[in-house]
């Protein structure tokens, strides 16, 4: 439903050291994030990897008060997007585009406004 084209994503959990040492290595930022996107292409089939760090995605839906499933479908939907070149850090329109997307999205599949 995120996909604009057919693709093809792996997703892998991980824990935080592995998340961390990830972040750092591709995005040089020394934490563990909640998901990171490898986009390696975008059409005609979009080919991607999206990792998903557990203990971070448990600790923000608990500090959210989400669901974990809820918590997960955002970044899952949020991850895809940027695998088809989505970007909320460029500027603020970008963001709010971004943003109502994956509402519409998560509206589509049931779930409530993630943000």
């Amino acid at each position: 439903m995120a996909l604009q084209h057919p693709g093809e994503m792996a997703v892998r959990i991980v824990g935080e050291d592995e998340g961390r040492a990830l972040n750092r290595q591709y995005r040089r930022k020394d934490y563990a994030t909640n998901v990171l996107t490898f986009d390696y292409q975008r059409a005609p089939v979009v080919l991607g990897d999206l990792v998903l760090c557990g203990p971070v995605v448990e600790r923000e839906a608990r500090e959210q008060g989400k669901t974990l499933e809820v918590h997960y479908a955002h970044l899952l939907i949020h991850g895809t997007l940027h695998a088809q070149g989505w970007d909320h850090e460029t500027n603020e329109q970008d963001a709010l585009a971004m943003e109502t997307v994956e509402i519409l999205l998560m509206g589509a599949l049931g779930f409530p406004n993630p943000y």
